[in-house]
């Protein structure tokens, strides 16, 4: 599939609506044999009471429990909204075929046997897609595992399911169908409500972008969980998440690939070190997705995000009986970027007038064994908790440890629920693992909007990044730029890329390109020594490697001595390189040095890295990816995450860096590479960071234009 525009075409906006919605449905391969996929279809469809037609096909049988069959799709009514292809790969064809002129509106491919097994299966697979789009169908697969519309009771997937909430409402895209499958069961079993659950497959020719256009505008979908592997149309992706926030509708995404290698090799560093992953989640949170990194966390991220109307935005209190859990718990949420405030005074007062001597006024607060004493402490201690607005949220990290416990205390806290009713969300996160809580406890909790998770740190985990995520303000985005005059193919040397770059408003050094050895040393002599000397031509793009250059040239017969050996080295390091000449240029003051770079990926299109130079970028990958619209303000806050940004600030004596020269730089660029969609790659490397109000400078640069 490729890029399309921002809206999906009307014809396949209907023809997915028909998929999904069907008032008729024929089951291709229907089979009375328990456990054929036919079978299994048939079976869903009268466990929900399905009321639309229901048309069965099997080449062999005249009907199946009463149900009259056909011989093939060609015998099909005009007009079928969806066919169900229940049948070996080696029939879907010539059954998409007969669908098609029957003017079925979708089909679903449960067979596997295409583009994931090879060359001749990718081939089946594209006529496929080649024969439905000619006939306007929509196609779900091949290679999945259908959908579940809980909303109007359609469940056209073989797995044995049933009936299902759709309170809530959240909608489930995953092109895996075991994974759509998992979180369906794990969220049911959390009594979310699911409007759809929907597995894509091999997306012949409909994928997660058509599928989550529809669900954006679905009534009951408040929520949408995907499960990507790879977009693969990644830009429309992006315009889709906009509309998403737009019309108020959280998209939580989990997209492995995170440690995979890129999927091309880069010609420059911040290539390299803006690898697909990085790409994706520095565009998509710029879009307000919420990105999960693990299963688990999808999963919570769902059920948070569900039953809390509104999201913390600031830290968390939490409520507990174990001094030893509260040292646990204060290493952990320093661990998760959790913050955890100590009460205000006025509500420590509270506190410390509830059980003076026993319970101390801190977050976390350790209700001690004086809590089985007066359990009315768990409800007492709630409300100032909830009501100090250093909190935008509460736990409640409660020992269950038996039935009977169990009863005795969270009893309180539901009395306290009901009595004030708060606004702030509450999450009860016991402790305890798999020691049994009757039911009706859990289901009282989640009945008031309170999430119930056994494990204390995946909650805190979740929390954190819940509260980091509704406490960013994606920014609205930078209207389009005017794409610049376009730039020649290939790789243009540093003393170019750096003309074009000064143009751009970048700082570089004072500098002078030459062709011979006198000319070299009149340009140092007006620039001044120290000099530096460069080789420079297109095709040397690692200079360095080849003995290309010399630093801290300190006099005209260093120079002359310099440029002597430097054409020898080049000259053996890339025989019959042409020169176009060398770059003599002033030595610049020293700092800190920062890479910076920008890409245009092919998918997914522009963006900016930026990290420390040196080791921190290379051996320690201390980067970060950012939208090539951040404005200075943010790219500032970004460079204060690094691993190493404290070598940006105040060190050992020396002056703080001048941070908002090198943003101002970095969004220079961003303006740069977004009005040049033919450049793939710029490198910047190093920009060299003097103190605080003195500037930054680019003192070596590429580009790469394709």
């Amino acid at each position: 599939m490729t890029e399309t525009g921002a809206a999906t075409q009307p014809a396949v906006r209907r023809a997915i609506e028909r998929l999904l919605r069907p008032r008729s449905v024929a089951i291709v391969g229907a089979s009375p044999t328990p456990g054929a996929l036919g079978a299994g279809v048939l079976a869903n469809l009268e466990r929900f009471g399905y009321r639309g037609d229901i048309h069965l096909i099997n080449a062999k049988r005249s009907e199946i429990d009463g149900r009259p069959c056909l011989k093939s799709p060609a015998e099909l009514p005009i007009g079928v909204d969806c066919a169900v292809l229940a049948i070996p790969s080696a029939g879907i064809l010539e059954a998409v075929k007969a669908c098609g002129a029957r003017q079925v509106g979708g089909v679903i491919i449960y067979a596997a046997g295409f583009a994931e097994a090879g060359a001749e299966g990718r081939a089946l697979q594209d006529e496929v897609a080649r024969v439905a789009a000619a006939h306007g169908m929509a196609v779900e697969g091949p290679n999945c595992l259908g959908y579940v519309n809980y909303v109007d009771g359609i469940p056209l997937t073989f797995g044995g399911t049933t009936p299902g909430s759709t309170k809530g409402s959240l909608g489930i895209v995953s092109q895996s169908g075991a994974m759509a499958s998992v979180i369906r069961a794990a969220l049911h079993a959390r009594d979310i409500g699911i409007s759809y659950t929907i597995s894509t497959g091999n997306e012949a020719l409909n994928g997660v972008e058509d599928f989550l256009d529809y669900l954006i505008d679905e009534p009951q979908t408040r929520l949408i969980a995907l499960m990507v592997e790879q977009f693969r149309r990644p830009r429309r992706f992006l315009e889709l998440a906009r509309r998403a926030r737009a019309a108020g509708k959280t998209i939580v995404l989990l997209y492995p690939g995170k440690s995979a290698a890129a999927r091309r090799s880069a010609e420059t560093h911040t290539g390299a070190m803006s690898g697909d992953y990085e790409v994706m989640r520095a565009l998509v949170g710029r879009e307000g997705v919420a990105v999960a990194e693990t299963l688990e966390e999808l999963i919570d991220f769902a059920e948070l995000m569900t039953r809390w109307p509104k999201l913390p935005e600031r830290g968390a209190a939490i409520i507990s009986e174990s001094g030893a859990f509260k040292a646990l718990a204060l290493d952990f949420a320093e661990a998760v970027g959790l913050d955890l405030p100590e009460p205000s005074p006025a509500q420590a007062a509270v506190l410390g007038a509830l059980a003076p001597g026993l319970v101390l006024p801190t977050n976390p607060l350790d209700l001690t064994a004086q809590a089985l004493v007066d359990p009315s402490l768990y409800g007492k201690t709630m409300k100032p908790m909830l009501d100090d607005p250093r909190y935008g949220s509460l736990v409640m990290a409660i020992l269950l440890t038996s039935p009977q416990l169990a009863r005795r205390k969270v009893q309180p806290v539901l009395d306290a629920l009901d009595a004030f009713k708060p606004e702030k969300p509450v999450l009860f996160a016991m402790l305890g693992e798999e020691a049994e809580v009757p039911p009706e406890l859990i289901a009282a909790l989640r009945g008031r909007g309170v999430p119930f998770m056994r494990s204390p740190e995946r909650a805190l985990r979740a929390l954190a990044r819940v509260t980091e995520f509704a406490a960013r303000r994606p920014a609205p985005p930078a209207p389009p730029l005017a794409a610049g005059k376009r730039l020649p193919s290939g790789a243009i040397p540093e003393y170019k890329a750096k003309t074009l770059l000064a143009e751009a408003g970048l700082a570089v050094p004072k500098g002078a390109l030459v062709a011979d050895l006198p000319g070299a040393k009149k340009a140092a002599s007006r620039l001044g020594y120290p000099v530096a000397l460069k080789a420079q031509a297109a095709a040397l793009t690692h200079k360095t490697d080849a003995g290309g250059v010399a630093l801290n040239i300190a006099d005209d017969e260093a120079l002359e001595d310099a440029w002597l050996k430097m054409h020898d080295d080049v000259a053996r390091a890339a025989p019959g390189l042409a020169l176009e000449g060398m770059l003599v240029e002033a030595m610049a003051r020293p700092g800190v040095e920062l890479i910076l770079g920008a890409r245009n990926d092919p998918d997914w299109g522009p963006v900016l890295v930026m990290g420390l130079g040196g080791i921190f970028a290379e051996a320690l990958h201390d980067v970060r990816v950012l939208p090539p619209d951040l404005d200075p303000a943010g790219i500032e806050q970004e460079l204060c995450r690094l691993k190493g940004a404290a070598l940006l600030g105040a060190f050992r004596g020396r002056a703080a860096r001048d941070v908002a020269a090198a943003a101002e730089m970095a969004a220079k660029l961003g303006v740069f590479v977004r009005a040049h969609p033919e450049i793939a790659e710029i490198d910047v490397n190093p920009v060299m960071v003097h103190a605080a109000g003195e500037g930054a400078v680019a003192l070596d640069a590429l580009i790469v234009v394709r």
